[in-house]
């Protein structure tokens, strides 16, 4: 059972507390018939509805305030022609039983929940996406321990949590090294143990991101497996993605169409004001320091808008591939099958408006 807190936001930012009906009507879906249970489908056909009519609600499963954060610093929140409710959760699974209730519509996550989305036969599409630094994430090595290369993971413990980016990371590094998942340990624990689990040396390895690499750094004894070693092993995608009842829906479709490009226009906000945005958000509302937080955004770097194409699809599909090759996924699914490429032109609209980028920039 999960607990969101939840805030209200309409057309001039309006904020109250609201939605205590969520976590009922979650849990309710969770012992009864659940919502878009049916196979997952080819994406929808047709254009998009782009009229948004009065009256019409998106309730957006959010993770630490993140995304509606962005949005109502940035202003585009004011913007948006309909009202939404905001659902705070801990974890992409809370957010995919929210889903299967019918208690959320839209939610921002990394890019391995889609695919437990897939495999659970929740039919539930990206719509959008953003890409930070492929280098954000550092494999962390106990104090005492060396593991100069990949190929000395084996036989150590690395902290491994399902269904996160940090999983299939780790994943890609033990294959990287020639290795199996029988090679090594995985020591299962919730992301927000893996700091003191690898300073204190319960385990040997845990994959970290800013700022838990330069607090752990600060351990003496403390070392990362160099990046040289691990380029490759973390993609740094994360997505917008929605019930297909939603997007089948003409109302909340042409909703979540303008949402996708608020996203856009927002995170690009993020990118133009990295100060703002670290003292706002990152020291203002999670309460990190204004040292950390700006580690914490120089790490992630800019944020580019890829396109909804089969590039991404392929993309995922590639890390489909590698949790099915560790034997971590309990059947194949397509990454075909968890995208509706129609919503690609409001990406495109946004990120050419904005002054954004599709990927990259060459270094």
């Amino acid at each position: 059972m999960f607990r969101p807190s939840t805030f209200r936001s309409g057309r001039r930012g309006r904020a109250t507390a609201a939605l205590l009906a969520v976590a009922t009507v979650a849990t309710l879906g969770l012992t009864g018939c659940a919502k878009d249970d049916e196979p997952v489908g080819p994406t929808a056909d047709g254009p998009l509805p782009t009229e948004v009519p009065a009256g019409t609600t998106l309730v957006v499963a959010d993770q630490s305030e993140r995304l509606q954060s962005v949005l109502r610093i940035s202003g585009e929140l004011d913007k948006l022609p309909f009202e939404v409710e905001f659902a705070n959760f801990v974890g992409g699974p809370a957010i995919l039983e929210a889903f299967r209730a019918g208690a959320a519509d839209v939610a921002q996550v990394g890019d391995v929940p889609p695919i437990h989305a897939l495999v659970a036969g929740q039919d539930v599409p990206i719509v959008a996406s953003y890409q930070t630094s492929t280098t954000a994430l550092k494999l962390a090595v106990a104090p005492g321990k060396s593991v100069p290369k990949l190929t000395d993971l084996k036989g150590r413990k690395i902290a491994y949590a399902e269904g996160t980016a940090q999983q299939a990371a780790v994943l890609r590094a033990i294959d990287k090294a020639g290795l199996t998942t029988s090679d090594v340990q995985l020591i299962r624990l919730q992301l927000a143990e893996f700091p003191d689990a690898v300073r204190t040396g319960q385990v040997d390895v845990a994959p970290l991101i800013e700022p838990n690499v330069t607090r752990f750094l600060r351990t003496p004894g403390a070392s990362l497996v160099p990046d040289s070693e691990t380029a490759g092993i973390y993609g740094g995608l994360a997505y917008l993605y929605a019930r297909r009842a939603v997007v089948r829906d003409p109302a909340k479709a042409a909703a979540t169409r303008a949402l996708v490009g608020a996203f856009v226009r927002a995170y690009q906000w993020a990118n133009t004001h990295p100060q703002e945005w670290a003292r706002r958000y990152y020291v203002e509302n999670q309460k990190v320091s204004a040292e950390d937080a700006q580690r914490i955004v120089d790490s992630l770097g800019t944020y580019v808008f890829p396109h909804l194409d089969q590039q991404l699809v392929d993309r995922q599909q590639s890390t489909i591939d590698a949790i099915a090759k560790a034997g971590e996924l309990p059947e194949k699914v397509r990454a075909a099958n968890g995208f509706d490429l129609r919503f690609d032109a409001a990406i495109t609209q946004a990120v050419t408006e904005s002054g954004a980028s599709f990927e990259p920039k060459a270094r």
